[in-house]
């Protein structure tokens, strides 16, 4: 049984720290929020206890923390976890900046520090990145990868967010590499501010297409929006030299509806946390294989300095309206 601390009883921490509970491998030994009825009302659900970060770190019986604080803190909390010997589970982005970020490599560049890019963990992409490795349709040539929301965030949460390029799109920078097998060398990005005009006002945008070019000469095209206005939209095609590999949404049930006027289905799946409950379930899995010591982190802190570094390519491409260089 490993002792688990989650810092973070947010959105986010409150998912987590339910998958850890219902883990048999693991009992959530204490949260850590700034914010005391958030953090009482999680440790009450929980069967945890409230705890400041300095008390979690320096429990000798904590073996992981789960970083589900705000995005501003990940390298700090995460820093300070792997130097007090713990393992580290790590919500995306690493931070909010890349320089920032680099400097981090020598105390988590090989350390037991998971990062959370959870839709690695969806079925459904596993399988269609199994596909594309095993080379049945041919070597993949061009990859389309769609993700949009089906309404915009609180635009308070927007003013923090870093940008929808290090908030939303930087899930599908890692899909891209992991998919793709290889890095991107070069962006661009074409992005506006069409669907609520708060966000531009906050220096922000809602709308994006990216292109992602690598040294083969393999091509992904991105395509975010903050309102799809028919539901969670996650689709990725790839497309090969044999054929095409296509993952679809899924929907809130396969009921269907046929009459004179032809056929009705379900809507999508309106929520991320519906959309991806398996994966984030499976993430925990691959924790306890951490904390176990019978795997190494699937996704780890390479992963987030090059996801950083093509999220603010992107954001340099989108300002200067040119294609830009992507290199670690």
């Amino acid at each position: 049984m490993h002792n688990i601390a989650v810092i973070g009883a947010g959105r986010i921490g409150k998912i987590h720290a339910a998958n850890a509970t219902a883990h048999p491998g693991v009992t959530l030994k204490y949260v850590v929020d700034p914010i005391t009825p958030a953090a009482e009302e999680l440790a009450n659900s929980t069967g945890a206890e409230v705890a400041s970060l300095d008390l979690a770190l320096g429990d000798p019986e904590i073996g992981g923390v789960i970083v589900a604080s705000s995005t501003d803190t990940h390298l700090d909390f995460s820093m300070r976890a792997i130097a007090a010997g713990k393992a580290v589970f790590c919500e995306k982005p690493l931070d909010l900046g890349l320089e920032k970020a680099k400097s981090a490599e020598g105390v988590l560049g090989d350390a037991r520090f998971f990062l959370a890019f959870n839709r690695r963990f969806d079925p459904n992409f596993q399988r269609l990145n199994q596909r594309i490795q095993s080379g049945e349709m041919g070597a993949l040539e061009t990859l389309h990868i769609i993700s949009h929301d089906p309404a915009p965030p609180p635009i308070e949460y927007v003013k923090v967010s870093g940008g929808m390029f290090k908030d939303m799109t930087i899930h599908d920078f890692d899909m891209a590499r992991w998919l793709l097998g290889e890095d991107p060398t070069e962006v661009y990005a074409a992005a506006t501010s069409i669907i609520d005009p708060a966000i531009g006002e906050a220096g922000d945008v809602d709308t994006a297409k990216i292109i992602l070019r690598t040294a083969s000469g393999k091509i992904c095209v991105i395509s975010n929006s903050r309102r799809s206005g028919y539901g969670y939209d996650q689709r990725i095609e790839a497309f090969c030299a044999k054929g095409l590999l296509r993952v679809g949404n899924k929907l809130s049930s396969t009921v269907e509806a046929w009459g004179e006027n032809g056929s009705q289905s379900e809507p999508l799946q309106n929520f991320f946390l519906d959309r991806y409950a398996e994966a984030y379930r499976a993430e925990m899995m691959h924790f306890v294989e951490l904390l176990e010591g019978t795997a190494r982190p699937q996704i780890g802190y390479r992963d987030g300095i090059w996801a950083l570094a093509i999220a603010e390519a992107a954001a340099e491409s989108h300002a200067t309206s040119s294609v830009v260089p992507v290199s670690y």
